[in-house]
């Protein structure tokens, strides 16, 4: 059976459409400079606040306001796709799972779905690349069923892979039109994270062995047919890395170009994102070559215990805001860090500054020589 999508079923996505992005604009520079002055003059001392405070400064400069605001609207969508790859024994779990989580995500019952709820964010699942059938409220942007096994094939075809963009753009488009003001991206697909890590490798030079993780919980066997297939997929990689179309359509599934597209037009329409683990990561270093740029619209959420996410990091210069030895995908990594920028956005827009206070700021004199005391020295006379 063919796994092609046809155009009749799936007529948002039936036309190609161009990859091309034009270079990104950064982030308010002037709006983060006045963003780091209001940190110096709150009541705290300056840098007491470590990472909050950097962090309040890209939300306002990506809000182009100072002080920020609290975002009101953070959006989660979650990129479903089988991989052709996990019939090759790479996963814990059968492919079948991915079909059958996208009814969980729909009925609520996800991590995803609960850390949302308690971080005020919604969520959104969308079917991309699964292989079955789902629910059309999810599947009006499918480009085919699963991918090609990436280690013998191509994952797709050039006119899906460009489809896969398209769909993932279009994606970003609803989600900003319909009042998004903060974009996560999630994943859900058996065997992802086999791909996502031959992207990074590809793109970062690596080797197979210094990329490969344990991904879903594979045991010792299976992390050796995953070092294989990631091995023999990057020999079919590594010939394109600089022609990032070919290299989505020979290396990973039209799950992960939709999410490269997502985060590309995200950055080109201005909304800050929290990346997640390793397969959102891989998409966005390859959104950052769509979009010269993109990644300034970006914070990492976390840091996978899969080590090509460490390497897809460190490449892009990104510090995770938390380290919770998390490995689920889905979003849940960085849904987890958004309360703690919310935090941070509240400390900049809500503490008061020293002269709204009435504190005083260091090294200034106190009112009264006379009262001042010394710290330095100490009384020993009885």
């Amino acid at each position: 059976m063919s796994t092609e999508a046809s155009p009749d079923a799936n007529p948002d996505v039936a036309s190609v459409s161009s990859a091309d992005f034009e270079p990104v604009t950064p982030p308010d520079r002037d709006v983060r400079a006045q963003a780091d002055a209001r940190q110096r003059d709150l009541t705290k001392p300056a840098g007491s606040l470590g990472r909050l405070e950097a962090l309040a400064g890209w939300a306002s400069a990506c809000q182009g306001v100072c002080p920020p605001h609290a975002f009101t609207r953070p959006r989660v969508v979650v990129f479903a796709g089988d991989h052709g790859i996990a019939r090759n024994g790479v996963s814990a779990y059968p492919p079948e799972v991915t079909a059958q989580m996208v009814a969980n995500f729909l009925g609520g019952g996800a991590a995803v779905n609960v850390l949302a709820e308690v971080a005020g964010a919604t969520v959104r699942v969308v079917d991309i690349a699964v292989d079955g059938d789902t629910d059309p409220s999810v599947s009006s942007h499918k480009v085919r069923r699963s991918s090609g096994s990436i280690d013998r094939e191509d994952a797709m075809s050039n006119e899906e892979t460009l489809k896969a963009i398209a769909a993932g753009r279009a994606i970003a488009d609803e989600e900003i039109d319909g009042g998004a003001d903060l974009l996560i991206a999630g994943d859900m697909g058996i065997g992802n994270t086999t791909p996502a890590t031959v992207l990074i490798a590809a793109l970062t030079d690596s080797e197979p062995v210094a990329v490969v993780g344990r991904g879903t919980g594979i045991d010792d066997a299976g992390w050796i047919r995953k070092t294989a297939a990631i091995r023999d997929a990057l020999r079919r990689a590594r010939p394109h890395v600089r022609d990032t179309v070919a290299l989505l359509r020979t290396s990973s599934g039209a799950d992960l170009a939709a999410m490269a597209g997502f985060l590309a037009q995200a950055a080109s329409r201005r909304t800050p994102v929290i990346l997640d683990g390793v397969v959102v990561t891989a998409a966005a270093m390859v959104a950052d070559e769509l979009a010269f740029g993109a990644r300034e619209w970006w914070v990492a959420g976390h840091r996978s215990t899969e080590p090509a996410h460490s390497i897809a990091l460190t490449r892009m210069g990104l510090d995770p805001i938390v380290e919770f030895d998390m490995r689920l995908g889905e979003g849940s990594g960085a849904v987890t860090a958004l309360p703690i920028l919310q935090g941070a956005v509240a400390i900049l827009s809500k503490m008061a500054t020293f002269s709204e206070a009435g504190v005083s700021t260091q090294g200034s004199a106190p009112a009264d020589e006379s009262e001042s005391i010394d710290l330095t020295k100490t009384d020993t006379a009885e």
